[in-house]
């Protein structure tokens, strides 16, 4: 069995919950088990919530689901700013510093992370994860 979704959602916090929630109603009907769930729902949180907190410009993101019994591929792009994926952290955040943790949280939970950004155009996150 395959799902795949592709949603258009305007930058705003509400919409995270509710692509969350999508997202695990199509891992509950694929019957992918809990812990993997978890995970992406986790990495599926911080990459929405990324868009909303930092896409200056962009009024809407898409997010794009792609669910199968052996993997989960997703994508969330917007139309923002941008940003340089260079310059994003790719080490542990201090324990005292609330920024920086979603791309740290991300590419912990899940693989075959992917960011792409051009100024003034947009970004991109792509990232899986496989099932046992």
């Amino acid at each position: 069995m395959r799902m795949s979704v592709r949603l258009d959602l305007p930058r705003e916090a509400g919409s995270v919950p509710a692509v969350r929630r999508l997202l695990r109603a199509a891992l509950s009907i694929i019957r992918v088990d809990r812990e993997s769930g978890d995970d992406l729902e986790i990495a599926l949180t911080e990459a929405c919530a990324n868009v909303v907190k930092h896409a200056e410009g962009a009024a809407k993101f898409e997010v794009h689901l792609d669910v199968t019994d052996r993997r989960c591929a997703i994508e969330v792009l917007d139309d923002g700013a941008g940003f340089d994926p260079d310059a994003a952290e790719d080490g542990r955040p201090g324990d005292r510093n609330e920024n920086g943790r979603g791309l740290y949280l991300i590419r912990a939970l899940s693989e075959n992370v992917r960011l792409h950004s051009v100024p003034r155009h947009g970004s991109l996150i792509h990232f899986e994860k496989s099932f046992a």
